[in-house]
C-alpha cells in the first residue's frame, strides 16, 4: 500500500473569556474514502475559559502547519539515516564487484553475460518466483504479521506525536493550548488511518499476476509448465514461518525480494530474453505507474514500521540479509543449470 497522502482542511471557531485555565474538550471527525484518498479533518472545539483567541493570521499559519505535522520517528527520521538506507547498504555489500561498486563478495557463479540459459531452466525460475511472490502477497493480505494492525505501532506513534508536538510547539509557545489539542488530534487521526491498515498491500510491486500471465504465454507457445522446485517451496515455507514468529526477519526478505527484482532482476530478465526469447519483455518486468515512485512509497512505509524497533531489532533484521540472498540465489541458479 502506498502511504496515504494527507490533505487536511480545518475549520476552527472559538470564543473565550479570560478566566482560569481548564482542560479543553475537542470533538474530532475524520472522513476518508480510502487509503489512497485525501484525508479531511474537521475539528470543533468548545469555548474554554482561560484561552484567548489567536488572531486570524496566526490561526491560518498554525492550521497550515498542522496539515503536514508528523513526528520525526513516524517519518523514518529520528536523527539517523532512514532504516531502508541501512538495509540497502548491507545488501550492496553482499553483491560482487561486477554487480555493484560497493560489492564485497567473491563471485560464486559466472557473470550474467556468460550464462547459457535454457527455456526449461527459466521456466523453473519463473514458477518458483511466482510461488515466492504469491506467498508474500498472501501473508500481507491476511495480515499474518501481527504488528501490521493497531497494536504497538499505533501506541508508539501516538506517544511520539504527543512528545514532538508538546516539546517543539506547545512549550516553545508556537501553539497555545487549544491549537495544541487540535494539532495532536488531527495528527493522531492521520496516523491511525495510516497504521491501522496493512501497510504493504497493493503497493504496485506485486508480481504474482504478471507471472501468471507470463506462464500462460509460455503454455500458448507449447511449453509444459513445471511444478515448483524444492528451492521454491523451501523459501515459501520459510517466509510463512517468519511471518508468524519473526516480523523483523520477514521485513528483510520482503524488502530484498521486491527491491532486488526491480534492479538486478530486470537486468537478468533482459539478458535472458536476448538469448532465448528473441528479446521478448515478460510481464514480470513491467509495472503500472512510475516504478521509482512505487519504490519510494514502500521505502517510506518500511521506515515508518522500523521507527518503532529497538536497535537490537533493527540489527536482527539486517542480519537476515545474507539468508535472503541465499534463498534468492537458489532460485536464480535454476536459470542456467
Amino acid at each position: 500500500m502506498a502511504p496515504a497522502a494527507a490533505s487536511a482542511s480545518a475549520s476552527l471557531a472559538a470564543t473565550a473569556p479570560h478566566h482560569a485555565l481548564a482542560p479543553p474538550r475537542a470533538s474530532v471527525s475524520v472522513a476518508a474514502a480510502g487509503r489512497n484518498s485525501g484525508l479531511s479533518v474537521s475539528v470543533g472545539v468548545r469555548p474554554v475559559p482561560g484561552i484567548s483567541v489567536v488572531n486570524s493570521q496566526r490561526r491560518r499559519m498554525v492550521a497550515a502547519a498542522a496539515a503536514t505535522e508528523m513526528a520525526p520517528a513516524a517519518r523514518g527520521e529520528g536523527g539517523g539515516k532512514p532504516f531502508v538506507d541501512e538495509m540497502r547498504a548491507v545488501a550492496m555489500r553482499l553483491h560482487t564487484k561486477d554487480q555493484a561498486r560497493e560489492g564485497e563478495k567473491e563471485p560464486q557463479a559466472p557473470p550474467v553475460a556468460r550464462w547459457e540459459p535454457t527455456v526449461e531452466g527459466y521456466l523453473r525460475f519463473l514458477v518458483d518466483s511466482k510461488l515466492v511472490f504469491q506467498t508474500l502477497e498472501d501473508i500481507v493480505d491476511r495480515a499474518a504479521v501481527p504488528w501490521y494492525f493497531r497494536t504497538v505501532m499505533i501506541a508508539f506513534a501516538f506517544k511520539e506525536i504527543y512528545t514532538y508536538l508538546f516539546k517543539t510547539r506547545y512549550q516553545t509557545g508556537i501553539l497555545n493550548r487549544m491549537m495544541f489539542v487540535f494539532c495532536y488530534y488531527k495528527t493522531v487521526m492521520f496516523h491511525y488511518l495510516c497504521l491501522s491498515d496493512a501497510e504493504f498491500r497493493n503497493t504496485g510491486l506485486e508480481r504474482s499476476e504478471p507471472l501468471k500471465k507470463d506462464l500462460e504465454w509460455f503454455t500458448e507457445q507449447g511449453h509444459t509448465i513445471p511444478e515448483p522446485t524444492a528451492a521454491g517451496t523451501a523459501y515459501a515455507s520459510y517466509l510463512e514461518e517468519l511471518s508468524e514468529k519473526d516480523p523483523q526477519a520477514f521485513i528483510c526478505h520482503f524488502y530484498n525480494v521486491y527491491f532486488a527484482h526491480t534492479a538486478g532482476g530486470r537486468m537478468i530478465g533482459k539478458k535472458v530474453a536476448e538469448k532465448i526469447l528473441d528479446k521478448k519483455e515478460l510481464e514480470f518486468y513491467k509495472w503500472e505507474g512510475t516504478l521509482s515512485q512505487l519504490l519510494q512509497n514502500v521505502r517510506t512505509t518500511l521506515n515508518q514500521v522500523a521507527s518503532s524497533w529497538s536497535r537490537e531489532e533493527k540489527d536482527h533484521c539486517l542480519e537476515e540479509t545474507e539468508k535472503s540472498f541465499a534463498y534468492s540465489g537458489d532460485l536464480l541458479r535454476q536459470i542456467f543449470t
